[in-house]
């Protein structure tokens, strides 16, 4: 069934009458109902007659249908309400009284242009629609409807007897008359059926927050939402093991018992699990861009919308997507969900993708996983006709580990999935289905039309703090044996980034249960000393674990060899731009860069041999592995469960690098001896990506060499690294590490990347700004200035996109005048505003303007980039566009369809468009570029059409409002013979009641333009 249904559709579905089907069918522009003789009122009274019988007969109707032929017809009765709400609505304004049979001839017409009742598509009610949404979409809809009826009205003779008040009452009272029955209607439909009662109860039963947490526990809720459902079907004996199977997982505990201390007591599922937070988008292309996610509400009615989902027929037409980080808890909600669907409306299915082929169709894919939970083999019809009648909710977890375990291209599997739902659909076998998958790798597949995405987000507080309550009551007995304190709330919330995933909760919690240890922080613990800690503790307990009665010495020596092999393993994500690492790219990477690292993956008795990859990974819990399988291979990958464990482990080997060549410096220094430390190493790591693409890898770089090293230190190796940036364009002797290659690199992409990472460790050492004649060791600033933008240049063509805005968002560049001599200065910086005079490099006419006009705005990045590129001629350019940014727009973005964009096409274009005008209407973004549009309209309104132009103006006075220009406009329609008088009455009723509201500018003072040479001392090529 479709997301839109009509009504003629809708009785059908419920098996109308075929007379009052084709009356009904009949129906005029308005969606009154009648031809020739008959009169509107009979048409009316029969079209109300058949809604009220529908409903009265409705529960007959789905009584013993499958859950799916249920839902379809209780979105059909749906629609044939929102049709009876308006037409009784018409009858109680009495204005059609004033019609005779001809009038009403009129208004019918035979202009089959005209939409009618019986074909305008209705919204079903969606998951993603809370009640109120709801309605604001009905009374849209009937407001449609009452504009197609004032638009007929106003060409008859009575329109013409009636006074303002009339009019005025007829397009207010109808929608609210139809919104208000609508509602009488709807509710004794959700009186009556509980699948209906869970469409609004998102919204319209909205508890408080407490109350909704009480049932926020593994998805507590949405048994209970679904327990109100017709119990008509009993239990399948075939598919008992299954159901029983889901249902145990609810007894299981949280994580593996494997990876707790002796006598920890794990919470169950259902003790443990908590309803995450999520947002929601529909069907988009851009599931991994932040941007999309920023603009959608954060949710906490999750058994809400999945009961919602599953009881409307939208389940059956596409895949819901649900993505999440790892540990997010993605395959988890799959568990406990397939536990909680009460088994004689729902048959959940959980297929775990990474234990079936992945080159196989969706439908071998689906019988794998029913192989896999019933211990025999059924087909998929077979599967479905043993459910008797329920709803299959097939679950297919882990779509990303296809992705990467594999490397095949799978653009097109959610698309296959929707196909395959709607194939089963028409042969009788219909089927929800939900996909898993991690948020970085989903934008890999095309997102299907119809599909809700949701992805589920970070615990906030309060469910942290339940979490925590539930392991501290689960464990009190484990604290009281072993002297500990209970797991301290207030450490876990002062570090949001792990207690925000599940399992990094549950790591948190383990590390604290060896000897309180996060307790025993102090407050002001820097992020960077507490991923030490905690990687040193769970590294330390793995060697423990592997090798125990080592003495100190030797165990911290083989702790430290696991963290730099966890780092390498860590380089290996970050220099393949990546946040995972197959088992054979990582195994090359240690040969490469370990070759004499101790062997520890010997097989024992039939065991294979492990690969040295996995016995980098060991048992680490921060670490995930994927699997899949292809031509009966099984493929593995790995990641760091968060992000920030990869990029502080790629900061503390960088750091370490760094300190062991400030030494020897110093050492060589103290001893007057020449020193050229073997850069080697270094160089095989940061040469093939820049480590500006990670913001926090430079925290971390940042707070290490502040922290390790002393000021001396960091000036000796602040002085080398300048060394080695001056010479990281000259050829390099061959070294012990060439054979390593994440990637395949151009020579200019290397050197490009290097110089990149030598710049900023340089700038990082020192603690402050770094002249460009210290960068390039030159005695005279003009030459570093010309270095300088050759090296720019070659950043700009070599690094990535991402890598190049990064730099420049991270590394700021000050130009300034000394003695009549322009210098540069690069320092770490990240902070977004910028004074507008330093744009062109003291080419400010006048003195420098006091105070000082900051500008923090997307276009102060561009200014940043300028200034880091150092371009006077874009300078002078970026600086002559300031007036347009402090008037109309502060974006300045040029990308298509930008609001610059469509501006000029307005401006310069020689045949007007009401297209690109409803567009710029609409998401123009302040009142003064509105008004710029609104003018140039007022000329365009002599040769647009007329109903075209007061479609235009229904959008301005909507969103934007403004009395000047609209009345101008409506005045060049009024002046125009060939624009009906409809459209003129309209015009200027809308013209009447706009009100000015001048929106908010961004730039309070007034700028000019600079042109080069207005100041001495810019004499830049």
């Amino acid at each position: 069934m479709r997301q839109f249904l009509t009504y003629r559709d809708a009785v059908a579905w419920l098996g109308g009458p075929t007379m009052a089907t084709g009356l009904l069918d009949k129906a005029s522009s308005l969606a009154l109902f009648g031809l020739g003789e008959i009169d509107l009122f009979d048409a009316r009274g029969e079209a109300v007659r058949l809604g009220d019988a529908f409903l009265r007969r409705l529960r007959d109707k789905v009584k013993g249908l499958s859950r799916y032929h249920a839902t379809e017809r209780l979105a059909a009765a749906h629609t044939i309400i929102v049709t009876v709400a308006f037409l009784e609505a018409l009858a109680e304004v009495e204005v059609l009284r004033e019609l005779t049979l001809d009038d009403q001839r009129l208004m019918l017409g035979d202009n089959d242009e005209r939409r009618s009742l019986s074909s305008d598509p209705m919204r079903i009610p969606g998951p993603d629609l809370s009640y109120e949404h709801m309605l604001a979409i009905f009374v849209d809809h009937y407001r449609h409807l009452t504009d197609i009826v004032l638009d007929v009205l106003s060409g008859l003779a009575c329109w013409d007897r009636w006074d303002e008040t009339t009019r005025y009452r007829l397009g207010d009272e109808i929608p609210v008359r139809a919104l208000r029955r609508y509602e009488e209607l709807f509710r004794r439909m959700a009186a009556e059926f509980p699948e209906v009662a869970c469409w609004i109860d998102r919204a319209d039963h909205q508890a408080t927050r407490a109350e909704v947490r009480q049932l926020a526990h593994g998805l507590a809720g949405i048994e209970q939402r679904l327990a109100a459902l017709p119990q008509v079907r009993g239990l399948p004996d075939r598919l008992t093991a299954l159901i029983t199977s889901n249902r145990a997982a609810l007894r299981h505990p949280m994580m593996s018992s494997t990876r707790t201390p002796p006598g920890m007591t794990l919470p169950s599922l259902e003790q443990g699990y908590i309803d995450p937070r999520y947002r929601l988008i529909p069907h988009s292309a851009f599931v991994s861009f932040e941007e999309m996610w920023a603009q959608a509400d954060h949710r906490d009615d999750l058994t809400a919308f999945l009961a919602a989902y599953l009881t409307t027929p939208l389940a059956a037409e596409a895949p819901l997507l649900v993505l999440g980080q790892p540990g997010a808890g993605k395959s988890v909600l799959t568990r406990v969900l397939a536990a909680r669907l009460p088994a004689s409306e729902f048959l959940p299915l959980r297929v775990e993708l990474r234990g079936v082929p992945a080159d196989a169709d969706v439908l071998t894919q689906i019988e794998y996983g029913i192989r896999a939970a019933l211990d025999e083999d059924m087909s998929w019809p077979d599967f479905v006709h043993a459910g008797g009648g329920a709803l299959p909710v097939v679950m297919l977890d882990g779509f990303d580990e296809l992705l990467q375990a594999t490397g095949v291209n799978q653009s097109d599997y959610l698309e296959r999935v929707a196909e395959f739902q709607r194939a089963q659909a028409e042969k009788g076998r219909a089927l929800a289905v939900i996909v898993t998958s991690r948020t970085a790798v989903a934008d890999r597949a095309r997102v299907p039309e119809g599909s809700y995405v949701i992805r589920l987000e970070p615990f906030d507080d309060d469910q942290i703090e339940q979490w925590v309550t539930v392991w501290n009551n689960a464990n009190q007995t484990y604290f009281r044996d072993r002297d500990l304190r209970s797991l301290p709330l207030e450490r876990v919330l002062a570090v949001p980034k792990l207690a925000g995933q599940p399992l990094l909760l549950s790591l948190l919690a383990l590390y604290d249960a060896d000897a309180n240890a996060l307790r025993l922080m102090r407050d002001d613990l820097p992020e960077a000393e507490l991923y030490e800690r905690l990687l040193h503790g769970f590294a330390a307990r793995e060697v423990a674990k592997t090798r125990p009665g080592l003495p100190d010495d030797d165990l911290e020596r083989t702790v430290e060899d696991e963290l730099l092999r966890l780092s390498v393993t860590a380089f290996a994500m970050f220099n393949r731009g990546r946040q995972w690492i197959a088992d054979a790219d990582l195994d090359a990477d240690l040969h490469v860069l370990l070759p004499d690292a101790k062997d520890r993956t010997e097989g024992t008795g039939f065991r294979r041999r492990l690969t040295q990859a996995e016995g980098v990974i060991g048992g680490f819990f921060f670490i995930h592995t994927t699997q899949a399988l292809r031509d009966h291979e099984r493929l593995r990958t790995y990641e760091f469960l968060h992000a920030t464990f990869g990029e502080y482990l790629v900061a503390r080997l960088v750091a370490r690098e760094l300190a062991d060549m400030a030494e020897q410096l110093a050492f060589a220094e103290s001893r007057r001896r020449p020193a050229t430390p073997d850069d080697g190493f270094p160089h095989a790591l940061l040469s093939f990506a820049a480590l500006v693409g990670r913001a926090p890898t430079v925290d971390f770089l940042a707070h290490r060499l502040t922290t390790d090293l002393t000021e001396d230190r960091r000036e000796i190796l602040k002085r080398h690294l300048c060394e080695l940036f001056s010479r990281a364009l000259q050829a390099r002797p061959g070294s012990a590490y060439d054979a390593y290659q994440p990637t395949r690199a151009d020579v200019t992409a290397r050197c490009a990347a290097y110089a990149a990472n030598l710049m900023l460790l340089a700038v990082l050492a020192a603690g402050g700004p770094v002249t460009g004649a210290e960068l390039f060791g030159s005695a005279q600033p003009e030459q570093a200035n010309e270095l300088w933008r050759r090296m720019t240049r070659l950043w700009h063509s070599q690094l990535t996109r991402a890598e190049w805005d990064a730099l420049i968002r991270t590394v700021k560049v000050r130009h300034e005048l000394r003695d009549g001599v322009r210098t540069l200065e690069v320092t770490f910086e990240r902070d977004a505003e910028i004074d507008v005079a330093d744009l062109v490099f003291f080419t400010w006419p006048g003195e420098r303007p006091q105070p000082a006009r900051r500008m923090r705005s997307s276009g102060s990045i561009h200014m940043r980039e300028i200034a880091f590129r150092d371009d006077t001629l874009l300078g002078h350019l970026y600086a002559a566009l300031l007036p347009y940014a402090a008037d109309v727009d502060p974006t300045l973005e040029a990308y298509p369809r930008s609001p610059v964009a469509l501006l000029l096409d307005l401006l310069l274009s020689e045949t007007p468009d009401s297209g690109r005008y409803a567009v710029a209407l609409a998401e123009g973004p302040t009142w003064q570029y509105v008004d710029q549009v609104l003018r140039r309209l007022a000329e365009d309104a002599r040769v647009l059409p007329g109903r075209e132009v007061l479609s235009l103006m229904r959008t301005a006075a909507r969103r934007w409002s403004g009395p000047t220009r609209l009345q101008r406009i409506h005045e060049v329609l009024s002046a125009r013979p060939d624009v009906d008088e409809r459209v003129k009455v309209q015009a200027g009723l809308i013209a009447g009641q706009a009100e000015d509201e001048p929106r908010l500018r961004p730039f309070d003072g007034q700028f000019s333009a600079v042109l080069p040479g207005d100041v001495p001392g810019d004499r830049q090529p």
